[in-house]
């Protein structure tokens, strides 16, 4: 198991997340970025413009995602 915050994975927040694998700890991610959006936080909907923006070159979205995998994977066990 390992841990990561909403901030390590391109969000504006200290909540964290826990899952065994890093596509466990994006899904977990990407609900609290639905509530979030739902509650329109501003800090949050900030975050998610910018990763929007990432989103328009599929290299470069490419590129973040496999960072945040390999942060994830570089991480101890909790």
């Amino acid at each position: 198991m390992k841990t990561m915050t909403c901030e390590q994975l391109g969000g504006a927040c200290n909540e964290s997340f826990s899952a065994e694998t890093f596509e466990e700890i994006a899904e977990l991610s990407k609900q609290h970025g639905a509530e979030m959006f739902q509650s329109q936080d501003e800090a949050h909907l900030e975050a998610m413009g910018r990763i929007m923006k990432l989103m328009q070159d599929p290299n470069a979205m490419q590129e973040w995602f496999e960072n945040k995998r390999k942060e994830f994977e570089a991480l101890p066990d909790d």
